[in-house]
């Protein structure tokens, strides 16, 4: 009797549980196989069976990234799946669940996602659609509030081939996008243009975001060129925009005027689609590694240092990561993880620092 009525009191609380948004207490992954050097070797913390019902649906669609919102109390883990919408994993990991997600932007991919903060410190989501030409801007509950569409070619982008493009119908293919003080940057690495440009924060309430007259990068393999400009990342602290350039392995740096500074070279053969830092530790996910039969490579980095690099098919058994294309640091309870994304299959998972 006594167990009969603790099992429907515990149905009952998952029940609870499940409609308030949060998927049930997550499955650990079985294995105890890690991968890594020296101090940063890493196993598996969850898979994909962490994520609600809806998103574990549409999983193998998944084609983005990650934002976390990292003030102090924070550290929520944000990100979009095609058909099912933002997801939003709690501070410590422990807890996944659904955001109400508009309709305008619920069944496109958004190929990443940031956070940002207006003057009043008022947290954004931002996230590029590249399959529907906009960057769609939302609160941390998922409500739309802005959607920046492709320039029109009537708006002086900054650079005569930019406004060209769009002046001839080319298209908007956005593949991320960063806040930058008063401006967002836009990549479009998707498409023959490969410029960053950029749009200003006019005001937050009411929202305006127009068109700005700066642009920089295109297509090439000089110094400041992209081969397909894929993340942008703006590094905490800094005024600098790096952008991950995929095909010609690095990661380009650049002032907040779009001034090439410097190039930090990855391994070749490795296409890397964004950039992550957390203190002096970065965070690279890569398309493809050296050695392609591997799958992808995630490679952390110590002070722009190439220090350990985790294979998450070869070496922790996950299958669809034969693509990684977003991995994210994260702090939690004093412990260090790196969150990823695969693509083509999409597949999710988060890795815990052995120490």
């Amino acid at each position: 009797m006594q167990r009969t009525v603790f099992t429907a009191l515990f149905v009952a609380l998952l029940a609870l549980a499940w409609n308030a948004g949060f998927a049930p207490t997550p499955i650990e992954a079985d294995s105890h196989a890690t991968s890594g050097q020296g101090n940063y070797k890493f196993k598996v913390a969850y898979k994909g069976s962490h994520l609600p019902s809806e998103a574990q649906a549409v999983l193998e669609k998944a084609h983005g990234g990650f934002a976390i919102d990292r003030r102090d109390g924070k550290g929520e883990v944000y990100f979009a799946l095609p058909g099912a919408g933002i997801i939003q994993v709690s501070a410590d990991l422990s807890e996944t669940r659904m955001l109400e997600t508009d309709e305008a932007m619920k069944p496109h991919n958004m190929h990443n996602a940031t956070i940002w903060y207006d003057s009043d410190d008022k947290a954004h989501l931002s996230f590029p659609g590249n399959g529907n030409a906009t960057v769609f801007t939302t609160d941390l509950d998922g409500k739309l509030e802005h959607e920046l569409t492709s320039p029109d070619g009537t708006s002086d982008l900054g650079f005569p081939t930019a406004t060209q493009y769009f002046y001839g119908r080319g298209n908007f293919v956005p593949t991320d996008v960063e806040q930058l003080g008063s401006l967002l940057y836009v990549a479009t690495g998707y498409s023959s243009l490969d410029y960053v440009i950029t749009a200003k924060i006019e005001s937050t309430s009411p929202f305006k975001v127009s068109w700005y007259d700066l642009a920089f990068g295109g297509k090439g393999s000089g110094p400041g060129q992209f081969g397909t400009g894929h993340g942008i990342t703006v590094p905490s602290g800094t005024q600098r925009v790096d952008v991950a350039d995929r095909p010609n392995a690095e990661i380009d740096r650049f002032t907040r005027h779009g001034q090439y500074i410097s190039t930090l070279k990855l391994p070749l053969g490795s296409y890397p689609c964004d950039v992550d830092y957390l203190d002096n530790l970065g965070v690279v996910g890569a398309l493809h590694g050296p050695d392609r039969p591997m799958g992808a490579p995630i490679y952390i980095l110590e002070n722009d240092r190439l220090v350990s690099t985790i294979l998450p098919k070869a070496e922790l058994g996950l299958e669809n990561f034969q693509h990684v294309h977003n991995a994210v640091l994260h702090k939690a309870n004093g412990k260090l993880y790196v969150i990823a994304q695969a693509w083509n299959p999409g597949d999710f998972a988060i890795f815990e620092q052995v120490m």
